[in-house]
């Protein structure tokens, strides 16, 4: 995933899909993402039992400058018709549509590339 990161303003957007998990290898998982990242946005999102689970995180320097996880998944989930949030460095969301997944994740990238642009001109 951190290979197919997306760099924009020196920060890396990495989004995508994860194969099922418990939450917390997921929270994990999305730390060392962060980490790896320096500067960047995180967003995963997984299915299982029918349900949807998206987890945003974002490094300390962008939440400084205005990026908010809680308000990427929160975005993100009222696609996969659900709701979340959480702090400005990392958050959750759950959802019961998982086949719009896909579209959540793209929501998700869109915002967080607004986010990014907006404060780096």
């Amino acid at each position: 995933m951190l290979a197919a990161a997306v760099e924009l303003n020196g920060a890396k957007i990495i989004v995508g899909e994860m194969p099922s998990a418990p939450t917390e290898q997921m929270r994990q998982q999305v730390d060392r993402l962060r980490q790896k990242a320096g500067s960047g946005v995180v967003v995963i999102g997984w299915t299982e039992d029918g349900k949807v689970s998206l987890l945003a995180a974002v490094t300390e320097d962008l939440t400084k400058k205005g990026v908010d996880a809680g308000k990427l998944v929160g975005a993100a989930a009222q696609v996969v018709g659900g709701k979340g949030g959480g702090r400005k460095d990392m958050a959750q969301a759950g959802g019961k549509n998982p086949s719009k997944l896909t579209e959540a994740l793209q929501v998700a990238r869109k915002l967080a590339e607004e986010q990014l642009n907006s404060f780096e001109k």
